[in-house]
C-alpha cells in the first residue's frame, strides 16, 4: 500500500507548510495516546515518527511525503504535556490555524486511546473540528492492551457521548501498532478519498 515515506519538514506555522499541491492527511491526538507509533505501523517504517515514554514529544507540525502523492501530517498532541501554560497555548494556535486554514487537508483522524472512558478534552477537541465544519474520523489504539469487548465498550460509550450534540457520528477505526489492526482499513479509507 505504501511504497515510500520520506520526512519533508517541521515547522510552526501552517504557511511555511509544504505548497498545498498534494492532499493532506492530518493525525493528532491527546499526549502519550501513541500517535507516533500508529504512523509508523501504517507506514511500516520503524522511526518514521519519533516515538517517546515522555508525553509531548511532538511539538511542530510535521509532514511526511507519502508515495508522492500524499501528505501524512503529524501534529503535536494537545491536553497532558510537561510543558509552560504558555508553549502549551502557543501550540494550540499552531495547531488551530493549521485545521482552519490549510486548504488541502482532507481529514483530520483524531487518535482516542481506546482503554478509556470518554475524556471531556477529546470530546471538547471532537466537537470544535465538528462546529468548524473539519471532516475528521476518529482512531481508537492500543487495542491489543485490553480483550475485544472492552474496546467496544469504549467505542460506544465515546459513540453515545458524541450523539448528544452530533446527527450522525464520525466514522470510528480500532487500531493497535503492535498487532497491526486497522491498518488495512484506515490506509483503504485514506485511498478510498484520494481516488
Amino acid at each position: 500500500m505504501i511504497k515510500e515515506a520520506k520526512f519533508v519538514i517541521s515547522n510552526t506555522d501552517y504557511q511555511k507548510c509544504p505548497k498545498p499541491d498534494k492532499p493532506e492527511f492530518a493525525f493528532i491526538g491527546r499526549s502519550n495516546v501513541g500517535k507516533s507509533s500508529l504512523i509508523n505501523m501504517l507506514t511500516q517504517r520503524k522511526n518514521l515518527a519519533k516515538t517517546s515514554g515522555k508525553p509531548g514529544k511532538t511539538q511542530l507540525i510535521n509532514h511526511f511525503a507519502i508515495d508522492d502523492s500524499w501528505y501524512l501530517v503529524d501534529l503535536p498532541g494537545y491536553g497532558y504535556a510537561k510543558t509552560s501554560k504558555a508553549k502549551r497555548s502557543e501550540w494550540g494556535k499552531m495547531i488551530e490555524e493549521y485545521l482552519l486554514h490549510r486548504e488541502n487537508l482532507q481529514i483530520v483522524f483524531v487518535l482516542i486511546d481506546s482503554r478509556l472512558d470518554p475524556q471531556k478534552i477529546d470530546l471538547e477537541f471532537v466537537n470544535w473540528l465538528g462546529e468548524n465544519g473539519i471532516p475528521l474520523a476518529l482512531v481508537f489504539t492500543k487495542t491489543d492492551k485490553q480483550k475485544r469487548n472492552k474496546t467496544q465498550r469504549s467505542i460506544t460509550l465515546f459513540r453515545n457521548a458524541l450523539l448528544k450534540t452530533w446527527e450522525e457520528t464520525p466514522l470510528m477505526f480500532s487500531t493497535s501498532s503492535v498487532t497491526g489492526d486497522g491498518r488495512e482499513e484506515v490506509l483503504r479509507y485514506i485511498s478510498e478519498i484520494l481516488n
